[in-house]
């Protein structure tokens, strides 16, 4: 499948960024779409900061506290302009797509954590007499998928899903009184993979170039056969040694037989942070995978493509890398081989976008009292964290383009006012590179000539406050009108 590429952008800009990722008209009533695009301005300019900061006064504060109470805001409604938005991106690239899925939780301390819901039991240490302590949280899972161009340009969400559990009742104690290959995926909270990939297949509507990519969790083999039932595809770490052949054997036993394909050399980061070179030894084949054996009258057993990619020569004091992959599609090739394992390896990207909600927009540090209130919350600061995003990775996917492919006229002419120029950081003015450098060093980037591209921290530091320069320029503005 060819690589996906970001067409020539429109140089038509926005009177602001959220014209694009705004659908007011799916509210039910008018004035709530109003109010959420003011409180997405409001919330984008103080990013991090709590809702008050953000909207600066009583009457816009309870205005947004009303919002998120509000039972006729749903966050379906509130994500419905970014899907839109997402599928407009995605039309205007052409080639593959990456489909990341992911869950992520936002816990919280709540005087009356029933209102919010349970996430998970946790261990506390021990009591005074030696007895293992532990505690509930409270909180709110979120579970994404995320659509990113095989250059790790963030496209936009294509589905998320949020719940919350009236209790936690652990993995292994339900072990104990059922078998849960033996569980229908329609009664298991890991029915969202699925769910999830439904729903961003009939967003996008181009099955053919979606690709799902799934940590080990996604090692589903209900998720494998719907993937064909919708035309799309699949690269999930493998998490199960699952019958192969004709189910007299496994996976593991017929990929031991099978000769190194090649090797591969790749960078990665050690305990220090230190960027170092290891090499991977490749395995490759295509394998008849069986179905769970309390599932086989269920569903079909498949042909599909096992990867192996095991570090050779591992130092000791660091677990040796071992990827074991599973896919759909072909890999005859080593070259074929390694394209996969790199687009697996993006899969690190919606784990960034999460850090991004967390870390940029504090997502954690909300006082919202109910499971319903965070999340409409938290679908505001998806949208949030995704233009942080979307700006860092657009400036290393298409530095060249136009800069009203992302900031307005407003904030491109602010831009020219604040900043001279980019600084040592070699980008050709009048690019979107060249406007992205100078919105990062309103954040603290310094921009010397051997500094890695601006990251995700300097971006949302730089567009904080140009949003609170625009805002005062808007009102000085309205001043001199008056006077």
């Amino acid at each position: 499948m060819p690589s996906a590429s970001v067409k020539s952008p429109d140089d038509r800009a926005p009177a602001h960024w959220t014209d694009r990722e705004v659908d007011e008209g799916v509210f039910k009533d008018a004035r709530l779409g109003k109010r959420f695009r003011e409180l997405l301005i409001q919330l984008g300019g103080g990013m991090g900061e709590s809702i008050p900061f953000a909207c600066q006064d009583w009457a816009n504060t309870k205005a947004a506290y009303r919002f998120f109470s509000n039972d006729r805001v749903q966050e379906g409604d509130i994500l419905s302009g970014h899907f839109g938005a997402t599928r407009e991106r995605f039309e205007a690239t052409e080639g593959t797509v990456l489909l990341l899925q992911d869950t992520t939780e936002f816990s919280y301390e709540r005087a009356r954590p029933e209102l919010v819901g349970m996430t998970k039991s946790v261990n506390t240490g021990k009591d005074k007499k030696g007895r293992p302590r532990s505690h509930t949280l409270c909180g709110i899972l979120m579970h994404s998928s995320l659509a990113v161009t095989t250059d790790g340009l963030p496209l936009g969400l294509a589905a998320v899903k949020f719940w919350t559990r009236k209790k936690f009742k652990g993995t292994a104690a339900l072990k104990k009184k059922i078998n849960p290959t033996r569980v229908p995926i329609e009664q298991k909270e890991s029915v969202r993979w699925l769910d999830n990939l439904r729903q961003s297949i009939d967003l996008l509507g181009d099955p053919s170039r979606c690709i799902h990519v799934g940590d080990r969790e996604s090692d589903i083999f209900e998720l494998y056969c719907l993937t064909q039932e919708l035309g799309t595809h699949f690269i999930v770490r493998m998490q199960t040694d699952r019958l192969a052949g004709d189910g007299a054997h496994t996976i593991s036993s017929e990929m031991e037989e099978i000769a190194i394909k090649g090797l591969h050399r790749v960078q990665v980061r050690d305990q220090n942070g230190e960027m170092t070179a290891v090499t991977l030894e490749l395995k490759c084949k295509r394998i008849h995978v069986q179905p769970p054996i309390g599932k086989q009258k269920r569903y079909p057993a498949l042909d599909l493509t096992v990867i192996h990619a095991t570090e050779r020569d591992a130092p000791k004091g660091r677990k040796p890398i071992d990827w074991k992959l599973m896919t759909d599609l072909p890999a005859r090739t080593r070259a074929e081989v390694i394209e996969k394992i790199d687009w697996y390896a993006l899969r690190w990207k919606i784990e960034v976008f999460h850090k991004i909600l967390k870390s940029g927009c504090k997502a954690e540090d909300s006082k919202l009292r109910t499971a319903d209130r965070l999340a409409n919350l938290m679908a505001v600061y998806c949208i949030l964290s995704w233009r942080v995003f979307w700006l860092t990775m657009l400036n290393r996917a298409a530095p060249d383009a136009a800069p009203t492919t992302a900031l307005t006229a407003s904030e491109i002419n602010l831009l020219d006012q604040l900043v001279v120029d980019a600084g040592s950081r070699r980008c050709r003015p009048g690019t979107l590179s060249y406007y992205l450098t100078k919105l990062a060093r309103l954040g603290g980037y310094l921009a010397r000539s051997n500094d890695p591209p601006p990251g995700n921290t300097v971006i949302w530091r730089g567009l904080s406050r140009l949003t609170d320069i625009e805002i005062g320029t808007e009102i000085g503005a309205a001043g001199n009108v008056g006077n």
